[in-house]
């Protein structure tokens, strides 16, 4: 039997829809019942039969760092998707994505460990790929630098991967995803669906750097393909293609029928706009938007090269321009 962590997460309902459609028996953990909609929704684009198929799901209510519940999770499991994860960028939420994301990640390995599971799949972050020297373009190889201003989501992903890397060391076979922005519908509240949202409610700027996508298919794809073959040991980018964000919102745009934005943002706008928004947290509490790290990343031209995956499965990447168009359709058919 196979588990799912984070099943009621983006890429997490995505690969229940493809593991059951290869007939899998699966067990998926959640936390929040409310979330199973979202689960049903992302069925609902590409079934028929939804309850039918949500009802094969065996849920199990656990936390990543509930050892009693995840003990249950375990049983009669031979393989693990580790998709859980807690994403934020805010510096003050490092404690809860410490929490989750590494320690979480260590129980999820401790467990495969102690229960011989046969293969471990952990969808990481090219925020976990270290930053190359300028002119170069980021690769599995690109070494992580401690002692650069990493963003806290950044850091604690990268350490998750070290406890996968451990796991590896300790005798567990496993792969590791590093998806760029992953495009897909079905959640529009955070990660490129709130990008599109934005775009829809008429973004004026544009920043000058460029951002790394991929369809959310190709990387349950990509997942499927690695824990399917003999491959172990190995981290792959899953980055289709490297778009700067004058061309990705542009596309979002169009896509959404409404005006791209035209204008690029200053860059001393930037910083000024980063600071007053830490300022606004110290005085208000009101959550961050805008951070220093996220500033440079707005601004910086990353490149990553993805196709590494290809020497070792059979796989190609998808039509980005027509992953963009179907999924800004679908949130014009939701609002």
């Amino acid at each position: 039997m196979i588990l799912v962590t984070g099943g009621t997460g983006f890429v997490g309902a995505h690969l229940l829809f493809k593991l059951l459609n290869e007939k899998q028996p699966i067990r998926a953990i959640y936390r929040n019942e409310k979330k199973f909609e979202t689960v049903k929704r992302i069925f609902s684009y590409y079934s028929n039969t939804v309850e039918a198929l949500f009802n094969t799901i065996d849920w199990v209510e656990a936390d990543l760092n509930d050892v009693p519940a995840l003990t249950e999770a375990f049983k009669d499991i031979t393989h693990v998707y580790h998709c859980a994860a807690f994403v934020s960028f805010e510096p003050d939420k490092f404690d809860v994505l410490q929490k989750t994301n590494i320690e979480g990640t260590a129980n999820i390995v401790n467990f495969c460990i102690a229960n011989s599971i046969k293969k471990l799949c952990y969808v990481s972050s090219i925020a976990a790929i270290g930053e190359p020297k300028p002119g170069e373009i980021s690769t599995e190889n690109t070494e992580w630098n401690p002692e650069a201003d990493n963003s806290v989501y950044a850091i604690t992903k990268y350490g998750a991967e070290l406890e996968v890397w451990r796991g590896a060391q300790e005798g567990l076979d496993v792969v590791i995803v590093n998806p760029g922005v992953i495009i897909g519908p079905g959640i529009w509240n955070y990660g490129s669906g709130s990008i599109i949202r934005t775009v829809h409610n008429h973004l004026k700027y544009y920043t000058k750097g460029s951002v790394g996508c991929v369809a959310v298919k190709d990387v349950v794809n990509a997942m499927v393909l690695l824990m399917k073959s003999d491959v172990k040991n190995e981290r792959f980018i899953l980055v289709s293609q490297s778009w700067t964000y004058k061309k990705f919102l542009t596309t979002c745009a169009n896509a959404l029928e409404v005006k791209p934005p035209k204008k690029e943002a200053a860059s001393w706008l930037l910083q000024i706009g980063w600071r007053l928004d830490w300022l606004q947290h110290k005085i208000t509490g009101k959550r961050r938007v805008l951070t220093k790290q996220l500033v440079h990343s707005l601004e910086h031209q990353s490149q990553f090269n993805g196709e590494k995956i290809k020497a070792f499965v059979s796989f190609e990447y998808s039509n980005l321009d027509k992953e963009i168009r179907e999924t800004c359709k679908r949130y014009l058919d939701e609002i």
